[in-house]
């Protein structure tokens, strides 16, 4: 029963992370300008890499929500695999920039827009809180407990380890 219990809350916070990549990543392809114009906001990025990060940023985000879904395996093709924890460490990497952003614009007292989830939403210590709990799915999919897996044919090893899932 607690490895069900683990299995099930191990796919929700694949889903909540892949669902919430692939709305923020949609809204700010759909609102490039906008998407840029809050990036100027922040005070943060050289004006010149500004058009670079408002097309490209939003991909990585659906990328990323392709990966939490799709367990290695895209269009049938099995030689490309990864592994969840990689997966699930460049998740928490990325929340943690965004925090790290979000905070940083707020101390140094500049009025911007988040641009998290719409491009109306003005940062504060809420925006900030926010986006620390929405990296907590992230961090139980980065420590969750592994077991090794021993086949018939092989011996385990350190490299030979599992998710419990």
């Amino acid at each position: 029963m607690k490895d069900r219990t683990l299995l099930i809350l191990h796919w929700i916070c694949r889903v909540i992370l892949a669902a919430m990549f692939f709305y923020t990543g949609y809204i700010k392809i759909m609102a490039p300008l906008q998407f840029a114009i809050t990036l100027l906001g922040y005070d943060l990025f050289p004006e010149v890499l500004i058009p670079f990060f408002a097309q490209w940023f939003p991909w990585a985000e659906i990328a990323l929500g392709v990966l939490l879904l799709f367990d290695g395996v895209i269009f049938g093709v099995k030689s490309v695999r990864w592994n969840i924890r990689h997966v699930a460490a460049a998740t928490t990497a990325l929340l943690l920039f965004f925090t790290v952003i979000l905070s940083i614009t707020y101390f140094r007292g500049i009025e911007a827009n988040c641009g998290c989830f719409n491009f109306t939403d003005k940062i504060s210590p809420l925006t900030i809180l926010r986006d620390s709990i929405i990296m907590l799915p992230a961090l139980y999919l980065l420590f969750e407990r592994r077991r090794p897996v021993k086949s018939e044919t092989q011996e385990i090893s350190p490299d030979s380890y599992k998710s419990d899932v």
